[in-house]
């Protein structure tokens, strides 16, 4: 196994920092972080903005970004009530953004709504048949207990929380604010809307308190012991951490590591076929995720079905970072990282070219370096498959409410030049995204209940955490998300070279899903008018995760596909076929001409240069975030 020191670009030293401590461990102590953004704007920080960033002492590692976030939203509905005191953070007086028509109509829509519920609640209590009452939504499964149903308190209950959640969700439509304020309010209106629901309290969820009356009260006790075990490890267990081992239950694909520095390790996986084609693929996965989503198990690896449709994987794993990387920026990713990759990979097959996979961020990071190799005449890549990748980032989704330039600018003040975002964070803004499947069942099904979490590979891979170097988030969230440069030709410098994603003239597989929460599916599709080679835009089912991980065996699911290109994403899928099953068939087709001809597979992994080291899945990916 080779192995070589990643390219380090560190910060000249920070005269305020002692050895491995990050200005935020200082705020943590309640010392006043360095200021490196020179004069403030807006509202002046004091020593109070330690305190607020203090999360190692918040509840299940809930992010700065979330906690000013939902200030902000706070905010944003007092002034759109005329309530704010005058002057805003930066001292304009905007006034109210009230539309008082629309609220004079939402509230004589919800007394109506109101009456109607009343009238219902009355006549069924009478015997009399009556119009049905209020509903959840389809697929909605907090209220399936027949109690909710059944029970006439229950019932009134259900539909008062329904009616007035409606009401909530419309009011915040109904104000006049711009569409990122509103976004914000919205996304944490939801977020209150879903804590309320009875179902997440003792004394209103009727399967809580007739499991507490079986067990004689065991099940509250056991509940309890979880919640304080949760408290004291600071997150919201989600699976049964035990339930598995990586490198023996998931990321169990046979193979070796055949390369390594400091950003990753590289594994070759062995062959599954007698014949191979001539190019070979290599996988960049996301750096804020663990790559065996990508091998969970047998039946659901797409690792697994690629080597079985004779490909010669590549997997980069990389590195969980610690405060040894707190140096590391974007450009290691795209250079040591990417670029690394393609090379080692096309040294180690003999092949002429390669074929490459990104997924999420570690689409962009690809993309990001496929744009450099192209400027510099370098043509060892032969096609580029994005899966859920977001290039174009003018409509981020729900991550963008926690992207804002006040935000960014603390970060970048306190881990910018060195430190650790720490996937704790992450995890918990991921949680949040979908909290009525990730936080509330849990919530139930641990502390009301008093059960243990259940078991699940990929619940298991989604509390498998990790670190980003700071330096590297930092630059990733101002220049991606807040600014969106990436999109603009030679607006961005990496690595030297200044890049022009319209260069990458290969051709390309972009996959995105309808459900996306953390790249939604039109942001996705702009992809299409960035890069200037043939590109294939297919659109699955589900969602950012489950749409991806789709195996061809389960023919599960289904996928849309048109050779249409237009502007408006509605207007491609307007034109849009669905075709039943998974995409991964539809893919490997599409993949088959550039992978070229089929040659006698290998028998030894790597070769003289990089030979195999670690069977895989290697020791990166068995390093777990502090």
């Amino acid at each position: 196994m080779s192995t070589e020191s990643g390219r380090a670009r560190p910060s000249a030293p920070d005269p305020e920092a002692a050895a491995d401590e990050t200005a935020s461990s200082r705020c943590m102590r309640g010392q006043r972080a360095p200021d490196r953004s020179g004069p403030k704007t807006g509202r002046q920080r004091t020593d109070q903005s330690c305190q607020a960033r203090n999360a190692m002492n918040r509840p299940f590692n809930m992010p700065d970004e979330f906690v000013e976030g939902f200030m902000k939203a706070g905010e944003s509905l007092w002034r759109s009530l005329g309530w704010a005191p005058k002057g805003d953070r930066n001292g304009a007086d905007p006034g109210p953004a009230l539309n008082s028509s629309g609220l004079a109509q939402l509230q004589a829509d919800h007394m109506m709504r109101l009456y109607k519920l009343t009238e219902h609640v009355l006549k069924s209590a009478a015997g009399v048949q009556s119009e049905a009452g209020i509903e959840p939504a389809r697929g909605d499964r907090r209220f399936n207990a027949t109690e909710w149903r059944d029970n006439a308190t229950y019932s009134l209950l259900k539909q008062c929380y329904l009616l007035n959640a409606r009401y909530c969700v419309d009011f915040v439509e109904a104000l006049d604010l711009d569409e990122k304020e509103k976004h914000r309010l919205r996304f944490f209106t939801r977020q209150l809307v879903e804590a309320m629901s009875p179902t997440n309290f003792l004394a209103t969820n009727p399967d809580v308190i007739k499991l507490a009356t079986d067990s004689e009260g065991q099940s509250l006790k056991a509940g309890l012991d979880n919640l304080m075990a949760d408290l004291g490890r600071g997150s919201l267990t989600i699976t049964d951490e035990e339930a598995f081992e990586v490198g023996k239950d998931v990321a169990a694909s046979r193979g070796a590591v055949v390369f390594e520095n400091e950003l990753f390790q590289l594994i070759q996986y062995e062959p599954a076929t007698e014949q191979v084609t001539a190019r070979p693929l290599l996988i960049v996965p996301p750096c804020i995720n663990k790559f065996y989503i990508l091998d969970l198990q047998p039946a659901n690896s797409f690792v697994r079905f690629a080597v079985e449709h004779g490909l010669t994987v590549f997997m980069v794993s990389w590195r969980n970072p610690d405060a040894s990387c707190g140096h590391f920026g974007w450009d290691d990713y795209v250079g040591q990282g990417a670029m690394r990759a393609i090379e080692v990979t096309r040294s180690i097959s003999g092949a002429d070219k390669v074929n490459v996979v990104g997924w999420c961020v570690g689409g962009t990071i690809l993309s990001s370096a496929l744009a450099i190799l192209r400027t510099r005449g370098d043509e060892s890549v032969a096609s580029v498959t994005l899966l859920t990748t977001m290039l174009d980032f003018r409509e981020p989704g729900d991550l963008g409410v926690f992207v804002d330039e006040e935000g960014v600018r603390q970060r970048e003040q306190t881990i910018g030049n060195g430190g650790i975002y720490r996937g704790s964070e992450l995890g918990f803004v991921f949680q949040t995204l979908r909290s009525k499947e990730l936080i509330w069942p849990n919530v139930i099904n641990n502390y009301l209940k008093g059960k243990s979490p259940e078991r699940f590979d990929l619940l298991f891979w989604n509390a498998d955490v990790t670190n980003l170097p700071g330096p590297m988030y930092c630059w990733y969230i101002r220049n991606m998300y807040l600014e969106n440069r990436l999109r603009e030709p030679n607006r961005l410098t990496m690595c030297g070279t200044s890049v022009d994603l319209g260069r990458v003239d290969l051709p390309a597989y972009v996959l995105a899903t309808v459900e996306d929460h953390i790249v939604p599916w039109r942001s996705a599709y702009r992809t299409t008018g960035l890069f200037s080679g043939n590109t294939r835009f297919v659109l699955g089912a589900s969602g950012h995760i489950a749409g991806v991980i789709n195996p061809a065996s389960k023919n599960k699911r289904s996928y849309w596909l048109s050779d249409k290109r237009c502007e408006d994403p509605a207007a491609w899928l307007a034109s849009a076929d669905e075709k039943p099953g998974s995409w991964w068939n539809d893919w490997i087709a599409w993949l088959k001409p550039w992978a070229e001809d089929q040659v006698p597979a290998r028998t030894q992994l790597g070769s003289n240069l990089y030979p195999p080291g670690e069977v895989a899945p290697g020791r990166y990916v068995k390093a777990k975030a502090n």
